[in-house]
């Protein structure tokens, strides 16, 4: 899976038969603070919206747009008042767009920081964070749900006449598992253990107008590294202002296979100033942006798509030659600049969910000393308690982290971009409980039956804001798709899943995303607990009317394996699905497991031409004899409605693109 922090830091209720609205809440006692609510409920409650105050905040610092998301929780923990436009652009934005599907009524601030004054009553001060010690934000954070605060910078309470309920300057130290350690000793017996939190504290800001120098382009697609050995890049033009800033992009951002970085050396004038290899210490000194990259297996830096890393050189006086001398491969771009690129500002983002909800908030990597810790928080929280947020993007990141949190009995739920949370749990809307019906083939021909499906559903933030844009694109319809959405949306925002699937064409069919009721790996969960959460899966499964699901399996020898025998026969004793689609990187897997049919998710690099010559090669290999299965992925950071209708275009006979109920349907009397 491509790493979310990567593209979405660039892109930016429960129906009880047939179509019903999730019951009003506004009569629940205590709504705030539930803890329990209905039987068939996993998160706290919120109290339907009635009127909202909204503002731009998209150019407002990380320190405003914090004060306002904190404040934002407080306010709408009650009732929901507040809403923010993070999106920049034009009125187009998901933001807006969601804002204006609710139809109701709403007073534009111009500048949203009047609304800290309008509002300032309804707090009891601020929580002020050290900005020396970035993890005391979250400290903090989880501190303002708790007091009724807000959270701020000492400079910001003074401005808006906000009390200093606690003061955490000089309290914590740069040891994360310390201070991480204190809050979960100090603050677990007050905080909800409905859910748990993992936001970074800090973000990386570009900062505008930066003017950059391309010094090296790899022109061609390689993705086997081919092209691999050390490059001599003279960084020499941008000396004079002080460091040098070397960026490395992808130069074919729509196929996965960017820059990788294996060891570097920096000579001044000759003389060597700097070697070291990524992921060490020596590393740390000069990486001067590498949020949006990650670790390889071989030890190497890479990022793909939107993604780049930075480093940073400064050489002594009167250096006049700076070479740097690089391990390299892949689709490189490299570009210098003498300007400090971005900047670091506190990350606001879904705070105003984690402190309405009474939330506990950390930051901590899945490996060494902070795995440990965060292993110790699974292990407190309930079984099925959520994991909301993400996971640090390091060498451990993804991986590691919902490996961590399936052992602990914890499904994750990607939202540490899903903004105003507070409003989109509350405002109810209708869904439908009703299964979509079958376009059954009734004779199945020797053919390959290929269904495609857009990945990334189990992200409730993708569903706010990247799905929104794809679903807008006007030829979707066009060509048989299917969509994966996270049925946790019932939850915590029934509004968008309402609109996904009142909105879907005849060829667009809601499926549900990895692997279930969250993110999560079968295999690695305690068998009792994962029944529990096939329980949970089921349950949400028949309240959104979805029968097909995308499930990740484990990896053995670095291979995916398919779904267990016992995982299988759970699904199907569980849940109403009539089929899976599962991990897989091996040829292509069309095979029964627990009398449920099964479908490798295979997939190509590229647009709909190179997607096609891949799709070509593999049938290429089928003797004709009988059907074809092939349950093609399709990236949907990169591509569109309009490259499936493309694609579409493209396929002669013997294929037929079917959606995935009747792919599934035909499968299933095909397969011994």
């Amino acid at each position: 899976m491509v790493s979310r922090r990567t593209f979405l830091a660039g892109s930016g209720a429960v129906t009880a038969g047939g179509i019903g609205l999730v019951p009003s809440l506004a009569a629940t006692a205590n709504a705030n603070t539930s803890t329990s609510g209905s039987p068939a409920r996993l998160l706290p409650a919120f109290n339907r919206p009635k009127h909202l105050h909204y503002g731009d905040a998209s150019k407002l610092s990380g320190q405003d747009q914090t004060l306002l998301t904190t404040l934002q929780g407080i306010v709408n923990r009650t009732k929901p008042e507040l809403y923010f436009l993070y999106d920049t652009g034009t009125q187009s934005t998901p933001d807006t767009k969601w804002l204006t599907d609710m139809h109701l009524p709403a007073t534009p601030y111009q500048n949203p920081l009047d609304l800290v004054a309008k509002y300032r009553h309804r707090v009891r001060g601020a929580i002020v964070y050290d900005p020396a010690v970035p993890d005391s934000l979250n400290v903090a954070t989880t501190l303002a749900g708790l007091e009724d605060c807000v959270v701020a910078d000492a400079e910001q309470a003074k401005a808006h006449g906000l009390r200093i309920v606690k003061d955490l300057r000089g309290k914590f130290d740069d040891d994360r598992v310390k201070t991480y350690r204190w809050q979960l000793d100090n603050l677990f017996p007050r905080v909800t253990h409905k859910l748990l939190a993992g936001l970074p504290p800090t973000r990386v800001v570009a900062v505008e107008d930066v003017q950059w120098q391309e010094i090296a382009r790899e022109t061609r697609q390689i993705r086997d590294s081919s092209n691999r050995g050390n490059y001599d890049l003279d960084v020499s033009a941008k000396l004079g202002k002080g460091p040098v800033y070397v960026r490395w992009q992808d130069s074919f951002s729509d196929d996965g296979w960017g820059p990788s970085v294996s060891e570097v050396w920096v000579k001044a004038n000759g003389v060597e100033i700097a070697h070291f290899k990524p992921n060490t210490p020596e590393e740390a000194q000069y990486l001067f942006d590498g949020a949006n990259s990650s670790i390889g297996g071989e030890a190497n830096r890479f990022s793909d798509g939107g993604g780049y890393y930075i480093y940073a050189f400064d050489p002594p006086a009167g250096t006049t030659s700076l070479v740097v001398t690089v391990t390299m491969w892949n689709q490189y771009l490299v570009s210098i600049t003498d300007t400090a690129p971005t900047r670091i500002e506190p990350f606001a983002y879904f705070r105003d969910y984690v402190v309405a909800t009474k939330a506990l908030v950390s930051w901590l990597p899945p490996g060494g000393e902070t795995g440990a810790l965060l292993s110790e928080h699974f292990a407190k929280w309930p079984t099925l308690a959520p994991y909301m947020g993400w996971f640090a993007n390091d060498v451990s990141g993804e991986w590691d982290g919902v490996d961590l949190a399936s052992k602990g009995g914890s499904p994750v739920i990607a939202a540490d971009f899903y903004m105003n949370g507070t409003v989109h749990a509350g405002f109810t809307a209708p869904i439908s409980e009703k299964v979509r019906p079958v376009r059954r083939i009734t004779k199945p021909k020797n053919k390959v039956y290929l269904t495609l499906t857009f990945g990334e559903g189990d992200n409730i933030q993708y569903c706010q804001r990247h799905m929104r844009d794809l679903w807008d694109d006007p030829k979707r319809g066009e060509a048989p798709a299917n969509w994966t959405i996270s049925p946790m949306l019932l939850e915590t925002g029934p509004n968008l899943f309402s609109h996904f699937q009142r909105t879907a064409t005849a060829n667009d069919l809601l499926v549900c995303g990895p692997s279930g009721a969250g993110y999560t790996y079968p295999g690695s969960w305690v068998p009792s607990e994962f029944t529990q959460f096939l329980k949970l899966t089921g349950s949400q499964l028949r309240r959104t009317g979805m029968d097909q699901v995308y499930s990740y399996s484990h990896r053995e020898n670095d291979k995916w394996v398919v779904l267990s025998e016992e995982i299988a026969s759970g699904f199907a004793k569980y849940t109403p699905l009539k089929g899976i689609m599962q991990t897989w990187d091996g040829d292509l897997l069309a095979v029964r497991r627990g009398g449920l049919p099964i479908a490798g998710q295979w997939g190509a690099p590229g647009k709909a031409g190179e997607y096609k010559a891949a799709l070509d090669v593999q049938v290429a290999k089928w003797d004709g004899t009988k059907p074809l299965f092939i349950s093609g992925g399709i990236n949907a950071w990169n591509w569109t409605p309009s490259d499936v209708a493309e694609l579409a275009g493209l396929l002669d006979d013997k294929y037929e693109l079917v959606l995935a109920n009747a792919f599934f349907d035909l499968m299933g009397r095909v397969l011994p």
